[in-house]
């Protein structure tokens, strides 16, 4: 069993506001993330959400933000109603030129009952990699790509 964090990195073709506003607003949280009712970018703000691999094994998700340096960290802790096990996620931002590159870190998934396949290594590494690489990568650049053609249109 590793105790190394997990890391996750994508670039995307949008600028680091446009990426910041995605993983901190909602709204927009609603639409490539969870359905996260409430959220803010606070030290100390807790929130929650309901997730799990399918409708039959659905998780109490129960977080509280940590840091926060506006459009370029943020840190939450991580946990499951009624189970052991505490982690920390970061999502950092690089402003690079004409790209956004994303590094996401999640910390002690060893703290998990390793008993339960969702919360193994693997079960975390498939679903940061289809959250990060693809959902947040086609909604960010998405929207980057309509607002584009939407100033154009005369």
């Amino acid at each position: 069993m590793t105790t190394d964090p997990l890391i996750i990195e994508q670039a995307y073709k949008a600028t680091a506001e446009r990426v910041w506003k995605a993983i901190t607003d909602p709204e927009e949280m609603k639409k490539w993330y969870f359905d996260v009712s409430d959220f803010q970018a606070v030290p100390g703000f807790e929130f929650e959400f309901m997730s799990g691999p399918d409708e039959t094994r659905q998780y109490l998700h129960k977080c509280q933000v940590i840091e926060v340096i506006p459009v370029k960290k943020l840190s939450y802790s991580w946990r499951y109603e009624d189970y052991e096990g505490d982690t920390l996620v970061t999502f950092e931002l690089f402003d690079d030129r004409s790209l956004t590159r994303l590094k996401l870190t999640h910390e002690g998934l060893h703290t998990f009952p390793q008993g339960n396949p969702d919360f193994a290594r693997e079960s975390f590494a498939e679903g940061w990699t289809w959250i990060i690489g693809t959902v947040l990568k086609f909604h960010v650049e998405k929207s980057v790509s309509q607002q584009s053609q939407s100033s154009y249109n005369f």
